[in-house]
């Protein structure tokens, strides 16, 4: 932008989101999509850690290079989350479920804590 000159912005109105994207973009089965997503973004976290090329990852998770590939950039719909458990059980992470009940709300949650 050349010196001088100034914007005009439209005031926005921003709206502070749930905390979980596919809730607030109306997708049905909102929490297992978060739950799927934050799985394979701890599968890329290791991945990465360990400097695995896809190549190597998919020999350890039984998938092809492709699998992998498409997996890493989030196309995890497919992907039951047990299935995505057993990959991480596969690069050698233990997997514990805690089931407990809600401190305040009514409805419970699906989250995953490392």
């Amino acid at each position: 932008m050349a010196k001088g000159r100034s914007i005009h912005v439209e005031k926005m109105e921003i709206e502070r989101g749930s905390g979980n994207v596919f809730a607030d973009l109306g997708f049905p089965d909102a929490d297992a999509h978060l739950l799927k997503a934050e799985l394979v973004t701890r599968i890329d976290t290791i991945i990465r850690r360990r400097g695995l090329k896809q190549v190597e990852a998919a020999q350890l998770l039984g998938l092809s290079q492709p699998d992998v590939s498409r997996l890493l950039r989030g196309s995890f719909r497919d992907y039951s989350v047990e299935r995505l458990l057993r990959l991480l059980t596969a690069l050698g992470r233990d997997v514990e479920i805690v089931i407990r009940e809600p401190r305040s709300r009514r409805r419970g949650r699906l989250s995953v804590a490392v």
